[in-house]
């Protein structure tokens, strides 16, 4: 078997000389790891081919470095620079917990995303990203989707009920919804008819958290150990949580949620070293909450300044080193060891 050192020396058959690995076919194969795409039997198989003169290793690296999309990695924690509608990095039937806050459609200005759609359009987005999120949880997955009660920028929408609606039609099972008071009605500045009963308009200052899951209610599998204290306990499970929102100058993203709001999902809703997923991670705040709560956080963000940005978060708030596994290297030397025990 071939050494999956830097450089590799092997004869092919389209280069009579000497082939090698350079070290961004090396980089490849370790992103191929890292996402999963490359197991230690297929890696020995790939060697083999290589040694054999089958394949090119630049060929190989490069098909397999091309698929992934990872932005940050540690041991706990991964960036995916992707899109949740056509993401490919993670396997189905994988997640525990769903935290996020999806574009609202109400014109903010992301960097890369239209939020300013027709309301049809913008519900048929939904329902796809909410089918994916769907196939990706495991059956005793929990959904916690936050939303807000309704819009009138634009028009008059019913955007929970509407949404709710949706995620029930594409299998999700509803279990609760817990009503964010962020008391942000100091920067109402929508009047509709001012002190006249012509065309007021009425606005609640708050957001809701939708609790879904996917077929059972009763998590089976897991660590089984929360980290929830008494009072947290009995503080969260009333459905009206009251904190503030974040500050969009502090972290320098349109649309930031507090960390208050996924820890408490985060430590009521999973236990420690759960795989917890946030497809539009944004800012980072899930991730944030996951490196401080001891689990297994996964964000998936299509804009990579945001992901830059996120990962500065994580490494900055998230109480962590940045200590990314050479996931190649390990599985290589795994599999001499196993060889070396059957001879």
């Amino acid at each position: 078997m071939a050494e999956f050192n830097d450089h590799v020396e092997l004869t092919t058959d389209e280069n009579a000389g000497t082939g090698y690995f350079s070290e961004a076919d090396r980089l490849a194969f370790n992103h191929a790891f890292e996402t999963g795409r490359l197991d230690r039997n297929k890696l020995a198989s790939l060697l083999a081919e290589v040694e054999a003169g089958v394949v090119h290793p630049v060929e190989v690296s490069a098909a397999e470095g091309k698929k992934s999309k990872l932005f940050f990695n540690t041991e706990a924690l991964r960036i995916y620079n992707d899109d949740v509608l056509t993401t490919s990095c993670l396997e189905e039937n994988s997640i525990d917990l769903i935290v996020t806050s999806p574009p609202y459609n109400v014109d903010i200005q992301y960097s890369s995303h239209d939020d300013k759609s027709n309301y049809n359009d913008y519900l048929t987005f939904t329902r796809s990203w909410l089918t994916k999120c769907y196939n990706l949880a495991k059956a005793d997955g929990r959904f916690c989707l936050n939303i807000p009660l309704d819009k009138n920028k634009g028009g008059q929408q019913s955007v929970y009920a509407d949404i709710t609606t949706i995620a029930k039609e594409v299998g999700w099972q509803y279990q609760s919804t817990i009503v964010w008071n962020e008391g942000n009605i100091s920067r109402r500045t929508a009047w509709g008819s001012w002190m006249s009963a012509s065309a007021p308009y009425v606005i609640a200052p708050v957001e809701m958290v939708v609790v879904f899951y996917k077929h059972n209610w009763k998590k089976a599998g897991g660590s089984r150990v929360s980290d929830i204290t008494k009072q947290e306990f009995l503080d969260w499970t009333n459905g009206v949580w009251t904190f503030n929102g974040e500050s969009k100058k502090r972290i320098g993203h349109p649309a930031p949620f507090p960390l208050e709001l996924p820890r408490r999902c985060i430590k009521l809703f999973s236990y420690v070293d759960d795989v917890v997923l946030d497809p539009f991670l944004g800012s980072g705040s899930t991730l944030v909450a996951c490196a401080r709560n001891s689990r297994r956080g996964v964000g998936i963000e299509i804009d990579e300044a945001y992901c830059a940005l996120a990962e500065k978060r994580v490494l900055d708030e998230g109480r962590i080193s940045q200590s990314p596994l050479d996931f190649a290297f390990v599985e290589r030397e795994t599999l001499q060891q196993d060889e070396r025990r059957e001879r």
